[in-house]
């Protein structure tokens, strides 16, 4: 009988033959993604999510292409896959490609998810022109799925014009997507507060356009009204005025110059301050899950479950 570090060993042959097929796989993947190949982007996609050996190199050596990032957060209610939908005509009546990317919660248990998104987009399941992907948070507490941002590079060597993330339903401080989005939308309804509700840091400050969604609602314009008082040029980062936009998205009202106002901010391309910020966030994301890749929940679970009790966290963090 073998000690048990020597039974896990492989013969070196079936190393080779493991790596050459997952090296030859990458490339292979490669050319049928700058190809426009659905498949092999939807491949992509699950590969990248399941931390497949090779990937860190497929995207070291990947062409990314310019494609600005629209993301649409709110909390939940607020019309946000409605939003993306009629949205996403107005960019296709122009004969853009649109890439969709609706993220789902994830359960803190199992880490199932519902993937409901696609269900009020059901108009797009067949068009040449649209790519619809369903992510689960698979964990991640800041609305969007945990490798979002090579997911985004990867549908950028596809050759979308557009990608539009959808986050889950989120709260006050879920505000990954500002990271990622070169413009980012925050969706509300006009039941969302009052006043002090508003002013409230977090979600509220990582707006570029906000939209107050179901317009058609009674209190609408007095709610467009305070959120506009409270939006000073002192209050938001960019130190202009932010666009405030009624919208029904269910008829299309107010679509066009939600599209209208996304084409101004890309066009300006924000200010330069925003860009380094939105740099340095991705930079930061990537390089904190490189050097977290040793530690493993399903590990970090059972050395829980065996530490005495009672558990000062601090300490187990400290020796672990």
């Amino acid at each position: 009988m073998l000690p048990a570090h020597r039974e896990q060993i492989l013969p070196l042959h079936l190393i080779l033959a493991y790596l050459s097929y997952f090296a030859g796989m990458w490339q292979q993947l490669k050319v049928d993604i700058v190809a426009g190949k659905v498949k092999a982007l939807a491949r992509g996609i699950t590969l990248l999510e399941n931390d497949a050996p090779g990937v860190e190199d497929f995207f070291a050596g990947l062409t990314i292409n310019d494609v600005p990032v629209i993301g649409i957060t709110g909390p939940p209610g607020a019309g946000k896959s409605t939003l993306t939908d009629a949205l996403t005509a107005v960019l296709v009546a122009r004969g853009k490609k649109v890439a969709i990317l609706c993220v789902d919660p994830s359960s803190p248990f199992n880490m199932g998810a519902l993937l409901g998104d696609r269900i009020r987009m059901s108009s797009w399941y067949n068009h040449s022109g649209v790519y619809i992907r369903s992510l689960a948070t698979r964990g991640s507490l800041g609305g969007v799925n945990a490798r979002m941002i090579e997911i985004c590079s990867l549908v950028k060597a596809a050759g979308y014009d557009y990608i539009i993330i959808e986050t889950v339903g989120v709260g006050q401080s879920e505000v990954d997507i500002a990271g990622i989005a070169d413009v980012t939308m925050v969706a509300m309804v006009p039941e969302a507060g009052d006043e002090v509700q508003t002013m409230k840091a977090g979600l509220m400050e990582i707006a570029d356009i906000f939209v107050v969604n179901k317009a058609d609602r009674p209190g609408a314009d007095m709610f467009v009204k305070n959120l506009r008082l409270m939006l000073a040029p002192a209050f938001n980062r960019t130190e202009k005025e932010l666009p405030v936009l009624k919208t029904v998205a269910t008829t299309g009202e107010g679509i066009d110059a939600l599209a209208e106002a996304i084409d101004t901010h890309l066009a300006g391309n924000y200010n330069n301050d925003h860009a380094l910020w939105l740099l340095t966030e991705k930079a930061w994301q990537l390089i904190s899950k490189k050097r977290m890749r040793n530690v493993e929940k399903a590990d970090l679970y059972t050395a829980l479950s065996r530490a005495q009790k009672p558990l000062n966290i601090y300490d187990f963090i400290k020796n672990y």
